[in-house]
């Protein structure tokens, strides 16, 4: 099988990467910023940064039929680590809010920037989805 790019419509219309792709049933999330449906960086700091990066990840998921527990690893990318450190339990708080209490493997890793110069944290991920769910994606 091929594998098949996932692009929500909901989120802004990918040019050179997919937001998603399935391969069987693995999906490999790319990378989302806080981007909102304007393409403007979401205000109000990291963790407002967080809920926006993190939702956009989760409607690619939910997309291809996936659900957050689906979710087998997550990488954090962040311009500054002691604020996200800083706001750990309000960054907590969110995932459990948008994803439940279920956390896969994660790392986060230090950078001095990403795509957009205003955006503070990307996150991508990998999740196995199950058969059952799978959306028929073309």
């Amino acid at each position: 099988m091929s594998p098949i790019a996932i692009n929500p419509a909901s989120l802004s219309a990918p040019s050179g990467y997919s937001h998603g792709t399935l391969s069987g049933n693995t999906l490999y999330l790319g990378g989302q910023t806080a981007l909102d449906k304007d393409l403007r960086i979401v205000p109000g700091g990291i963790v407002e940064q967080f809920r926006q990066a993190f939702a956009n990840v989760l409607t690619t998921l939910r997309e291809a039929g996936g659900v957050p527990e689906d979710l087998v690893s997550i990488t954090i990318y962040l311009t500054d680590i002691p604020d996200y450190q800083a706001h750990g339990r309000e960054i907590g708080a969110v995932w459990r809010e948008l994803a439940g209490p279920v956390y896969p493997a994660m790392a986060g890793i230090g950078c001095t920037a990403l795509w957009q110069p205003e955006a503070l944290i990307e996150v991508l991920g990998v999740a196995v989805i199950p058969d059952e769910r799978l959306a028929v994606v073309s």
